[in-house]
Parts: structure tokens; C-alpha cells; sequence
């Protein structure tokens, strides 16, 4: 157990939901605790203190365990890939969520370089922004714990937070003590991080996904790059990523998934990116989510990239949807710090023709996954069948 938990017995370890418990108490309890004499361990309490109690005690007895929403448990697979510890939820920001298996040490391999990198340190109270059923938060836990610091829900008295571009613009309103946010799920705006830069937070940014884990990382600004120990290769313009990070896959053989192998060892799940000859990697979306129009493939996440970057405009989506003629349309969903901006003739300035929204919604707010994500699978469907209620922008469409 020496291993997971770092600090001395008198350190506080956990301090969340208004309860604190030490590295002496926590290890008492993980050592305590009774898992079920056979089969994977469910972890879906929603007491935090007790969630990383049981993901500890299964990791430290060698036990698979299945970490899910307490709202909505996972179903424990009958059977699982050879090696298999931790087993964790998609975000389903797509639209299914999916559970992937993992072992222990693809998270441990990297405890040593991801604490380089951020340059956290036992010494720092360590806020996971979302629930800790989501891999993003429950790693930050983990390595925390590792580390010997304190994990913690109370901004008040974080140093550092891990979050989404979404959750870090809302702690910039109240930033407490932090001193460094470790980002990730999603690109950060150059104004976000300014922003954060100006409240005297330094910014570390990651890519990843729950199949891959940690694949680039961004420590200085300067782009994202290789994260230490991983081999990135872009072929066709889609990304391939070899280390020792990698999941075992999905669970279930049944449940197709954007996951992928080939034989030297690499693996993918669709995305779309660039290498320079410095070595920086420009992450442009998932291919699962190119708009084809009139014959041109248009990826999404360059255009809300654009979009968001214009004056009013506080979070852009943007999806396909069927057209007779196009094959599909861009569609861009807003929300918009001021419901009178009227974005579309400065996006004319800077999208080409078919990059361009032929029709423009605006919502009060965009479904997101717990941490954080545009929900673009939820989106679509609320669109569909009319439970998201939106308005035109301006006077009607417009065509692109």
C-alpha cells in the first residue's frame, strides 16, 4: 500500500465533501475494507473518501475494479482482457459511453513524468474539478495520494486544479490560492489562457484519451509535444501514439469503439492532427467528427477554434446535419455572453466559404459530459426531437 500512499501519517490526504481524513486513517481503511471474495469490485459510491478507498484497496490486492456514476451504474463485464485493473468509463461525449480496461501500471508508468511536467508536489492541496468517476479526476486523485498531498474539493484552499477550458473559466472568477491548472479535454483558447495568466495561474495543458492516457503535453505554451515515453506518428493526418500508457481496449467485443491497433505496436482512436518538424503536435478533432460538404471535409473542431475566438461568442459547437444537395451542412451552436452579437460577418472574415455555419442557433447553454465536454452526440439528439430550446441568430439563416 507504501506505494499508492505517499504521505505521513499525520498529513491530511483527503479533505472533501466538509470531511478530512489523514494518510494514517485512509490507510487504515483501505486495509479494512471487505471487497467481494470473487468478480471485479464496483466502485461507484458517492462518498469520494470511500470511491478512492475501494479503487485503492482493489489496486492494492491485485483486484479489478470497475470505477462508474453512482447515478448510473457501470454493468461488470463477465469477462476481461488478460492483465486487467482498471476499468473506467468514456465520457460519451460522442454520444456512448464505453467501458476500457486498463492496468495499474499503465497509470503508475507515468506518476514520475506527469509530476515533472506540472510540477506538482507533495506539498500542494490538488482539486479535481468533476467527479471522480471520470478517469481525468479520479488519475489526479491517484497521483496525488502518490505524491503525498492532499486532494481536495474546496478552491479556497487548492494550489492546483486539474479541469476542462469549461471549468477553468469558472474558477478564474474566484481563484483562491491556485497557483497552476492542469487542462485538459479539450483545446484551451490563447484568451483563457491569458486570462489565467493575468490572475497569476500557470497553465500546463495535456491531450490524451481514456484509451491512450497521457499522449502530449504543454508546459511553457509553447505547443503540445510528445509526453515522456510515448512515440507519436501522423499518418493520413490521423494520430498514432505507442507507450506504455496504452488501455488493454474495450471490454466488451461487442461494443465498437474509434480504439485501433496495427502490428508494430501503435495505436489510435481517430484523431486528426499535425506534426511540425520541431516536434509539435497540433490536435485538430476527433475524424468521427468531419463534416463532408459539396465534397470538402470540414473538421469541426477548426471552425468552433475560429468561432470562439470572436467577440460575444462564449462556446461554439459545431455539427453536421443532412442536406439534399450538400450531403451535409455546418451548423454552429452558441452561446453568447450578449444575446444581441450577431458573429457572422466577422466569421466571413476568417472561414472559408465551406467552413462557413449555414444556419446559426443560439442556446443558453450546450450539454456537456460531467467533465466537461461538449456533449456533440446529446446535442444532436436534444436538436432532433426539440428538448433543446434555441433561437436564430439575427434574422434567419444564412448561406454559407
Amino acid at each position: 500500500m507504501g506505494g499508492w500512499l505517499g504521505g505521513a501519517d499525520d498529513d491530511i490526504a483527503v479533505a472533501m465533501t466538509d470531511h478530512a481524513i489523514g494518510y494514517a486513517e485512509l490507510r487504515s481503511l483501505v486495509a479494512e475494507l471487505e471487497l467481494p471474495s470473487e468478480g471485479v469490485v464496483e466502485a461507484h459510491d458517492p462518498d469520494p473518501v470511500r470511491m478512492l478507498a475501494l479503487v485503492l484497496a482493489s489496486l492494492a490486492r491485485g483486484r479489478p475494479v470497475l470505477v462508474s456514476n453512482p447515478d448510473d451504474p457501470a454493468v461488470p463485464p463477465s469477462e476481461l482482457p488478460v492483465g486487467a485493473g482498471l476499468l473506467l468509463r468514456t465520457s460519451g461525449s460522442s454520444g456512448l459511453a464505453r467501458t476500457v480496461a486498463r492496468t495499474a501500471a499503465s497509470w503508475t508508468a507515468s506518476f514520475v513524468p506527469f509530476a515533472r511536467i506540472t510540477g506538482v508536489t507533495s506539498h500542494d492541496t490538488v482539486m479535481p474539478t468533476g467527479p471522480l468517476h471520470v478517469s481525468m479526476h479520479l488519475f489526479a486523485a491517484l497521483h496525488t495520494l502518490w505524491l503525498g498531498g492532499c486532494v481536495s474539493d474546496d478552491v479556497r484552499r487548492a494550489t492546483v486544479a486539474h479541469c476542462t477550458p469549461t471549468m477553468l473559466d469558472r474558477l478564474l472568477s474566484s481563484p483562491g490560492q491556485l497557483r497552476r491548472a492542469v487542462v485538459a479535454g479539450a483545446a484551451l483558447s490563447g484568451r483563457a489562457a491569458a486570462a489565467a495568466t493575468t490572475a497569476g495561474i500557470d497553465i500546463v495543458e495535456y491531450y490524451g484519451a481514456a484509451e491512450l492516457s497521457f499522449v502530449a503535453a504543454d508546459r511553457d505554451r509553447g505547443g503540445l509535444r510528445a509526453f515522456p515515453g510515448v512515440d507519436v506518428a501522423v499518418r493520413d493526418g490521423t494520430l498514432w501514439v505507442r507507450s506504455p500508457y496504452l488501455s488493454l481496449g474495450y471490454v466488451d467485443a461487442a461494443v465498437s469503439g474509434p480504439f485501433r491497433h496495427d502490428e508494430t505496436g501503435f495505436s489510435t482512436v481517430g484523431d486528426l492532427a499535425e506534426l511540425d518538424a520541431d516536434g509539435r503536435i497540433r490536435i485538430r478533432g476527433r475524424g468521427t467528427a468531419a463534416i463532408t460538404t459539396a465534397g470538402t471535409t470540414i473538421v469541426s473542431e477548426d471552425v468552433e477554434r475560429v468561432l470562439e475566438t470572436l467577440p460575444g461568442v462564449r462556446t461554439a459547437a459545431v455539427i453536421g446535419e443532412a442536406h439534399p444537395v450538400l450531403g451535409e451542412s455546418v451548423l454552429a451552436v452558441l452561446e453568447l455572453d450578449d444575446p444581441s452579437v450577431d458573429p457572422r460577418a466577422a466569421a466571413r472574415e476568417h472561414l472559408a466559404a465551406a467552413e462557413l455555419p449555414r444556419r446559426w442557433l443560439v442556446v443558453d447553454a450546450v450539454p456537456r459530459t460531467e467533465s466537461g465536454k461538449i456533449a456533440k452526440g446529446e446535442l444532436t439528439a436534444r436538436l432532433a426531437d426539440g428538448r433543446l430550446p434555441s433561437r436564430r441568430v439575427g434574422n434567419g439563416d444564412v448561406d454559407g
